[in-house]
């Protein structure tokens, strides 16, 4: 397949600027900072074909609100959607030579470059443009969006004046006029909403500085964008307001071989953080401190924020230089899109577009919470922390959806309300419970982080598990059994008994049994302040470890297979043969029922319970699980490869891992789904990293022991990553008849290597071992 950049271990960059590609461009070099995005668009503006640009800016955790409707309503069904918006684009930066302006589709553009470094963060642009009358001039941007101050971006536009002296404009903007993508018949491109969803309620125009004041119509938040701009040279400085658009305007008498350069600090604020009061005092201070600093040292800022992520995440693969660019742009991507305050989360589409409306799904707990638990886990906890700020909603759903008692967590949200429209995919995937039940688990026993559970955790787990004692029942046979729940296929919906979901309830309910357990012997009086608050009977865990020891985990002795549901296997297996390939997605060509009544599966289902609960299979019953379900899975989710790929590995079919894998590590990068103009896929790029820390180096953690259980990909010479455990650093370097574990940061830490027991320490930091 061609790839879309040159192969650069640390970038992406490209040399010639295509229409063709532009709208993909837009997403790939995004910039983002975990709460601010901004899509790779040209700080002048876009002028080429309709539907070959989106032009976004997003905030994350910022949203709109409106009912959902229904043509027919029935109780309990979701009432409220929240969507992501586009916020005024503050990035605008216009240039006119004496009279012309600026545009990559006019004139002759030469020497053309643009570049995102992983290890600095900054978007940049350099070219010699040609005006039609013959003007020339260097022109070069440098673009960042800032790690260390979540509200701030900021942007260094330079012109050069090569065979001409004369008049120059610069014009630094804000546009208000915006409105979000149309989803139209995919939910996966944007919202259903069209037109402004932001109201002007004042605007801020001085010498330098503008700011639009806006609120949101029905979730009534207000949002102070603003932009403060200077310029290097003597120029002569307007200002002008159109409707939504803020103009600051800078006329400069250029010298030929004199460089022009516009600084602009952008800011957004809004009162999902702070008082409407507070918003433009802290957005100036945003800015003229930014200033007061200066450019040069926000991008030395930058840098050493990434080379501080870098050194406990860098994955390095020797041997494959595509994936090695892939993986770390994935990593990079990833960096960028994840919320850090505790209230905000991380999207299906991170910062990059409006695909899934940013909403948070539980692709943040299985696929993306891994990677940071084990490269950023002060991120992971902060993740978890949101789950905590939602959980009031989710006891308000769970009396919704008639359980007396628990918290039920929504299939999709951004503040915490149910926001699925489409109940059998949505709200019937109560298995939300067990997977954020299963996040805090693993963070329990990476991190050992005991506050963190009498904070937050224990309530959670405790509350969730509540749900299984009130959706499932005992069948004739005495066996716990849940019914009409959807798993995470999702073209197999409303059934009993999904696997993956009695399994992973079966887990979650012994960790809660577990945890009451343990605080009401070690931590008695923290105990009982939580069991008072979540108003716990005694009989509870109890209940909780009954059920689960007596849950119905589907299989077919046939077979030797476990059924992903009661009746899986009783249904009619989709003619693949026959299916045209453009009719994939099915989702998009077929009606839900007809997908509903086949055996047919859009990703991993039992697969993937095949690596959350490694322990509990054979390497025989995951072989023969691997070899049923691949048949009947078309991977149109982009969830689906990743898994495969891990057990793959595990059972032996390397050449199938490495396929998986590739698909999976440069799925954004080329493009492999067909959709990323529209948003980078932030699961399966987290997938890329489980699929080699997971897949190729076999680790499992177990009731908190690691396990690794290496594999060198023939493709290769040799890989490497860094986990942190129990408080540790450390490295994993694999190559040919050898594995070096190195201790970077810690005292001790022990683990299993191909089932023996080893242990590094400070003063003996290196094992090396076949």
């Amino acid at each position: 397949m061609p790839h879309t950049y040159p192969l650069d271990a640390w970038c992406i960059r490209e040399t010639s600027f295509d229409t063709a590609s532009n709208f993909l461009d837009e997403t790939l070099f995004a910039l983002g900072n975990g709460y601010i995005g901004l899509r790779g668009t040209l700080e002048e503006g876009y002028g080429g074909p309709a539907g070959t640009s989106l032009d976004g800016s997003y905030l994350n955790g910022f949203y709109e609100s409106e009912p959902i409707t229904y043509p027919e309503a029935a109780f309990a069904l979701a009432k409220t959607n929240q969507f992501m918006l586009n916020v005024p684009n503050a990035k605008g930066v216009s240039l006119w030579l004496e009279g012309e302006r600026f545009d990559m589709l006019a004139g002759q553009v030469e020497n053309y470059e643009r570049k995102l470094d992983f290890r600095t963060g900054v978007l940049e642009r350099s070219l010699v443009w040609t005006s039609p009358q013959g003007r020339r001039a260097a022109i070069r941007s440098r673009r960042l969006v800032s790690f260390a101050n979540k509200h701030l971006f900021a942007i260094e536009f330079a012109v050069t004046p090569l065979n001409f002296s004369g008049k120059v404009e610069v014009l630094s903007s804000i546009d208000g006029a915006v409105k979000n993508q149309e989803a139209g018949d995919d939910p996966r491109v944007g919202s259903a909403v069209s037109g402004p969803a932001l109201h002007l309620l004042g605007a801020d125009l001085e010498p330098h500085y503008s700011a639009l004041l806006q609120r949101t119509l029905n979730s009534g938040f207000m949002l102070v964008s603003a932009a403060l701009t200077e310029v290097s040279v003597p120029h002569e400085q307007g200002a002008a307001q159109d409707g939504l658009r803020l103009e600051q305007i800078y006329m400069v008498p250029a010298q030929q071989d004199v460089e022009i350069r516009l600084t602009k600090f952008g800011s957004y604020y809004s009162s999902r953080d702070y008082a409407e009061s507070e918003l433009a005092a802290r957005s100036r201070q945003t800015l003229q401190a930014a200033q007061a600093a200066g450019f040069e040292a926000l991008v030395a800022e930058q840098a050493a924020y990434l080379a501080d992520f870098w050194a406990q995440a860098d994955v390095e693969i020797a041997g494959d230089d595509a994936l090695q660019q892939g993986i770390r742009f994935n990593q990079f991507h990833l960096l960028q899109s994840v919320g850090r305050d505790g209230r905000t989360n991380i999207s299906a589409k991170g910062v990059t577009g409006e695909g899934y409306e940013g909403h948070y799904f539980w692709d943040t707990e299985i696929y993306i919470f891994p990677f940071f638990l084990y490269n950023k886990p002060e991120i992971a906890r902060k993740l978890l922390e949101y789950r905590y700020a939602g959980l009031p909603f989710a006891r308000e759903r769970a009396r919704q959806m008639s359980h007396a008692k628990g918290a039920l967590y929504p299939w999709r949200t951004i503040a915490g309300e149910e926001c699925s429209a489409y109940f059998p995919a949505g709200t019937a995937q109560y298995h939300i419970n067990a997977d954020i039940a299963y996040s805090i688990k693993l963070y329990m026993e990476a991190t050992g982080d005991e506050s963190y559970l009498l904070q937050y955790g224990a309530e959670i787990v405790m509350e969730t598990a509540r749900i299984w004692t009130g959706i499932g029942s005992y069948n004739r046979e005495g066996r716990f059994v849940i019914n009409e729940v959807t798993g995470p296929d999702e073209y197999t919906a409303l059934v009993n008994n999904n696997y993956y979901t009695n399994a992973m309830a079966q887990m979650h309910l012994n960790f809660a049994a577990s945890i009451a357990e343990h605080l009401a012997a070690q931590q008695p009086e923290a105990f009982a302040r939580i069991a008072a608050a979540v108003q716990l009977n005694a009989n509870e865990p109890a209940e909780w470890r009954r059920a689960a020891q007596l849950m119905l985990l589907p299989y077919d002795e046939t077979l030797k297979i476990h059924e992903q549901d009661d009746s899986f296997l009783s249904r009619k297996v989709w003619d693949f043969a026959n299916t045209p390939k453009e009719n994939y997605p099915l989702l998009l060509n077929y009606h839900p029922m007809v997908i509903y009544r086949h055996q047919v599966c859009k990703q991993a289902d039992v697969v993937l319970a095949l690596l959350l609960l490694s322990d509990q299979f054979t390497l025989e019953d995951k072989k023969r699980d691997f070899d049923y379900y691949e048949a009947v899975t078309t991977h149109d989710s982009s969830l689906s490869s990743c898994i495969f790929s891990i057990i793959a590995s595990e059972v032996g079919y390397h050449d199938k891992a490495y396929e998986y894998f590739m698909e999976t590590a440069r799925l954004d990068l080329d493009d492999t789904h067909g959709n990323t103009h529209y948003g980078v896929h932030t699961a399966a790029m987290a997938g890329t990293w489980m699929g080699v820390a997971y897949g190729f180096a076999g680790m499992r953690v177990v009731e908190g022991e690691v396990r690794f259980a290496p594999t060198l990909p023939a493709q290769w010479q040799h890989y490497q990553f860094r986990i942190h455990l129990h408080g540790c650093l450390l490295q994993v370097r694999v190559s040919a008849g050898k594995t070096e574990y190195k201790l970077l940061h810690g005292d001790v830490l022990a683990f299993t290597h191909r089932g023996d027991r080893v242990e590094v320490t400070a003063s003996s930091p290196v094992k090396e071992l076949p």
